[in-house]
């Protein structure tokens, strides 16, 4: 069993306890300048933007890798698990840091929190950048209506709906299953032991696993539901920030082509780029590919181009 201490990793970075909407939530931050805000997936904590915090600090951003609700350091409440409470957190967040808006990151879970964001919160959002996730509406689609490929990719959302016994797999022998996860979803040659390891041990913190299945059976049992009705209707609306959309070629997870078509959605500058090389973590996999697209995007004026 681990406790919140195993998330606390030292670096470059300063670890932070963070309120927002009444809850607490741990970031690690660096750098000055307009304020990127990061936002992890599944399985994983905010260490996994490790790599961005010290290159996003270095080309002059103050860069802010967030625990989302139910991971690492931040507070685990037993509900809150829904893309709008969790947007909501994250908006609070930016607005606790002292700003008034931010490029928000969002891996996974992270990039649906984000693209949710851009519709629910506009304001906050100056740009958006999603990394391995398509916009809800689309990835809803493409799970629906390609069974054999995307359906099938997405089998252990449906796994997750169990209860008790999802979380029991997750943190059985040190948490193996989560390392699996990661191999499984990755390219070739990643992650390295020490990398597995890590997030193998954040997973055990107590709470963690459930939360972060909350995660995923909301997205479920929400389908006919009051509450996921209002959300679909709603994230009908276009997104009007610029947007990069960036996916590893090789992701197994959310297909390529599930989140290609996810531009419909954005009436603003949207740039779709594929990560050569890589599957699911493109951040992690291939940092330096992902960091030139990153940063060149974030510098570029017109970004549409």
């Amino acid at each position: 069993m681990s406790d919140e201490s195993a998330v606390l990793i030292e670096g470059p970075w300063r670890h932070r306890s963070v309120s927002a909407g009444g809850t607490r939530f741990h970031v690690a931050e660096l750098g000055d300048g307009p304020l990127v805000l990061l936002a992890h997936g599944f399985p994983e904590f905010w260490w996994t933007w490790r790599r961005q915090l010290e290159t996003l600090a270095a080309a002059g951003y103050r860069a802010a890798a967030v625990d989302l609700r139910g991971y690492g350091g931040s507070d685990k409440p037993p509900r809150g698990y829904d893309l709008v409470t969790l947007a909501g957190d994250v908006a609070g967040l930016v607005r606790s840091l002292g700003e008034a808006n931010a490029t928000v990151v969002g891996h996974d879970w992270g990039g649906l929190l984000a693209w949710t964001m851009g519709v629910y919160y506009p304001k906050v959002v100056q740009r958006l950048v999603a990394v391995s996730t398509a916009h809800p509406l689309r990835l809803g689609h493409s799970v629906l209506t390609d069974v054999r490929h995307q359906g099938w990719a997405a089998r252990h959302v449906l796994g997750f709906q169990l209860p008790i016994a999802p979380e029991k797999r997750l943190v059985k022998d040190d948490a193996a299953l989560v390392g699996e996860l990661l191999r499984d979803w990755s390219g070739p040659g990643w992650p390295d032991a020490r990398t597995e390891q890590v997030y193998r041990t954040a997973f055990q913190i107590p709470a963690v696993a459930h939360c972060a299945l909350e995660y995923h059976r909301w997205t479920i049992r929400s389908l006919l539901r009051p509450d996921g009705i209002r959300y679909s209707r709603r994230m009908r609306a276009p997104i009007r920030v610029p947007v990069l959309h960036l996916h590893g070629a090789l992701d197994r997870t959310v297909l390529p082509r599930s989140a290609q078509g996810s531009g419909r959605y954005v009436e603003a500058p949207y740039r779709w780029k594929l990560i050569e090389g890589a599957g699911h973590f493109p951040h992690e996999e291939r940092p330096e590919s992902f960091d030139e697209e990153l940063l060149g995007w974030l510098s570029d004026p017109e970004p549409d181009r």
